[in-house]
């Protein structure tokens, strides 16, 4: 069999109510979720990190309460990516990404950067804050992921940009959102938005294979043929790269049986 990277399957969060009992057993401690989703899942992306900071303590216990190989991808604060002026943000990424998320250590994954709808693209405005997000925190390697949701997005010119910094650009599969099946960073991160609660498993079977089929030709170093790229291909050699994908519906009550079946799937 090819090289092919690490697919990695999960949710968004792990603390939601409507879980209990459906995806949490019932009775089990509000205290022991997170090791159950990991124990469950690959990858988990940890959203309340885009409203508000947390201490090194919670970073590391996190941390401690998941397996070896497991992965966190972090949403960045709001306040780095909702401004008039990107590039105005240093301070307050630096302040993001100085909170303790090294305590993580390997269970660090991508950091997403989500935009707002009405952020239009600007070459200028967002080079100058890509040119603000380091490679390392505290020795720690850092991928960077961009979630831009503005149609003016899908132009050549963002594709190259977030290419010649490295950046990944997220791919969302969304109702009303741009999507950007373009490689441009080390990883393929995907956002499956699109399920719905009526269906025990978010997408249908033939929806879940569709999607484990197209991230298995990313891992393996390819890009998918029925998805609209926005730019022609990268330039760089084909290599085997890690793929992130986190199913978050609206409702979002059956994200984990989807998640989990997409893993099953991936086995194949």
């Amino acid at each position: 069999m090819a090289e092919s990277g690490k697919l990695r399957f999960g949710i968004g969060g792990w603390t939601f109510e409507p879980w209990r009992g459906v995806f949490y057993p019932q009775g089990l401690r509000q205290a022991d979720e997170l090791s159950y989703a990991a124990a469950k899942l690959t990858a988990i992306e940890i959203n309340g990190t885009y409203y508000s900071s947390f201490k090194p303590d919670s970073w590391a216990k996190w941390r401690a309460a998941t397996p070896d190989g497991f992965k966190f991808a972090v949403k960045a604060s709001r306040f780095c990516t909702n401004r008039k002026a990107l590039a105005d943000g240093g301070e307050s990424v630096a302040k993001f990404l100085n909170q303790g998320l090294s305590e993580l250590g390997d269970r660090l994954g991508p950091i997403l950067w989500q935009f707002a709808p009405t952020k239009k693209f600007d070459a200028d405005d967002f080079e100058g804050f890509l040119k603000l997000l380091p490679a390392r925190q505290d020795g720690l390697p850092l991928i960077h992921v961009l979630e831009v949701r503005h149609p003016s997005f899908v132009d050549p010119a963002f594709v190259a940009l977030a290419r010649k910094h490295g950046a990944t650009i997220c791919l969302a599969d969304h109702f009303n959102y741009p999507m950007i099946a373009d490689v441009s960073g080390e990883v393929v991160y995907a956002r499956l938005q699109t399920g719905s609660d009526d269906n025990p498993t978010a997408y249908k079977e033939a929806d879940l294979d569709a999607w484990v089929s197209r991230l298995r030709t990313y891992a393996a170093g390819g890009a998918p043929s029925d998805l609209k790229m926005a730019a022609p291909k990268d330039p760089a050699p084909v290599k085997p790269r890690d793929v992130y994908a986190f199913v978050i519906h609206e409702g979002k009550v059956r994200a984990p049986a989807a998640a989990m079946a997409m893993i099953e799937k991936a086995k194949v």
